[in-house]
């Protein structure tokens, strides 16, 4: 690369082979039906908590379930089966695009709830259940599938809109800026309440007892922690693509950054395969509903 002026030629665009688009997009999208299938399935999951990861599996199947779609689209307008311009091709090109933004605001509403959830499960805990009612929980779901829906219209709608990208953008960065918040504080507060609990006599009542669930519920915001750091790595370069392409379209570096869409692509459809892995490694008990499901168990038997 010259140090004086670039080229587009000299970044040419980075071309992902569509076989890897589609197979990434059926292992996720199996990975993810199989998580929502075990929390419907199995009433010891039936918690505010896994709710809302079950939430975050359904947004993760209907993005991996769009790229899908839009993967074998891309196939058969290649081999001329499809129109790429045609009014209908188009049309579905705008549902899925909308579809695929309902997925990424629909993961990020819902990494905030589980922090929220956390939250109150490891500070509140006497109040939790009075606070946390599954009422209350299958509210703000319906609030966030809602207000997802809506949003991803609109976005998709006026995306040419720089306002729009703007708004985009500044909640990606914001709804990152609370969640990070959120887990900083609990777990400075959790490391200083772990303190006073260690300082309190050994004969204490209830001592141990106390320091077990709340390693307990810790364990539980550090499986979501990892959770949300693979979400910002996959995430964040797509998000870095549009701010360049708002901050510097015409600039020669800008577009050699730009240039590796498809891999930013990649790496988004790959998170929705990242989370189920996850799950299944710090949860016993979605590993036992997994094995039951894969091995067509009478699951029921279990307690």
């Amino acid at each position: 690369m010259s140090t004086t002026t670039v080229n587009q030629t000299d970044c040419p665009e980075v071309k992902v082979p569509l076989t890897l688009f589609f197979t990434i997009g059926v292992v996720s999208l199996a990975e993810n039906l199989l998580v929502v299938v075990s929390v419907l399935l199995n009433r010891n999951l039936h918690s505010p908590m896994f709710c809302f990861i079950c939430s975050l599996a359904a947004f993760n199947t209907m993005a991996s379930l769009t790229k899908t779609l839009e993967t074998l689209m891309i196939v058969f307008a290649n081999v001329g089966q499809l129109e790429k311009k045609g009014s209908s091709e188009m049309n579905l090109d705008d549902v899925m695009d909308s579809l695929l933004c309902m997925s990424f605001v629909g993961s990020i509403s819902s990494f905030l709830a589980i922090a929220v959830d956390r939250y109150i499960t490891i500070f509140h805990a006497l109040r939790y259940h009075n606070i946390m009612t599954m009422r209350r929980t299958k509210t703000i779901l319906g609030v966030i599938w809602i207000t997802c829906g809506v949003s991803a219209v609109l976005m998709v709608r006026f995306f040419q809109s720089k306002f729009i990208m703007i708004c985009f953008v500044a909640f990606f960065v914001v709804s990152l800026a609370m969640i990070c918040f959120l887990y900083f504080y609990m777990f400075m507060l959790a490391r200083i309440h772990a303190r006073k609990i260690a300082a309190l006599p050994s004969s204490s009542g209830g001592k141990f007892g106390r320091q077990r669930w709340r390693g307990s519920s810790m364990r539980g915001a550090l499986t979501l922690t990892i959770l949300f750091g693979a979400f910002v790595v996959c995430w964040t370069p797509f998000f870095l693509h549009l701010i360049l392409l708002m901050v510097c379209p015409m600039n020669p570096y800008c577009e050699c950054y730009r240039s590796l869409f498809q891999l930013h692509v990649v790496l988004m459809v790959s998170h929705a395969a990242i989370d189920p892995a996850i799950y299944a490694f710090r949860s016993a008990e979605l590993r036992h509903t997994f094995r039951k499901i894969l091995l067509c168990s009478d699951w029921k038997q279990r307690s």
